[in-house]
């Protein structure tokens, strides 16, 4: 198997290299609250309406801006601008030149063992069509 990770730089990847790195852990739709004055993030264990939270991926991925207008579109460019991604997340660890971990699916060969290794926000959130106020969502749990 290829590991074109190491051999090229992200923005040099193609659209279906760029889109295998995505490690399927959900952590990036799950809903942050951002303190105004001290811009602190806090994660929340509520999920976008539109995540898979078993599978750790969109349901309508091609059409997600339509439902979620908000909903970010990483590239290599807003990579460096977003500071809520999750320290395990294979894009940053990529850029950062740090191995992908055993459990990313790249490595492991199944897109399951990122759930094994509790890597996921499988088992663990609620879909923000049942979560109410945000702020009862805070969590503790490292993303």
């Amino acid at each position: 198997m290829t590991r074109f990770w190491k051999e090229k730089p992200l923005h040099r990847l193609s659209r279906d290299e760029w889109e295998s790195l995505c490690d399927g852990c959900g952590k990036c739709c799950l809903h942050k609250l951002e303190d105004e004055e001290t811009g602190e993030i806090y994660p929340t264990n509520v999920a976008c309406r539109l995540l898979d939270r078993r599978a750790g991926c969109c349901r309508d991925y091609p059409n997600r801006r339509r439902f979620v207008p908000d909903c970010v579109r990483l590239t290599p460019t807003k990579l460096d601008q977003l500071d809520w991604l999750p320290a395990s997340c294979a894009y940053r660890l990529v850029r950062d030149g740090e191995p992908l971990p055993d459990w990313h699916h790249l490595v492991s060969g199944s897109r399951e063992t990122v759930h094994e290794a509790g890597q996921s926000v499988r088992g663990w959130t609620v879909s923000e069509d049942d979560a109410g106020e945000l702020e009862y969502h805070i969590t503790d749990r490292p993303l």
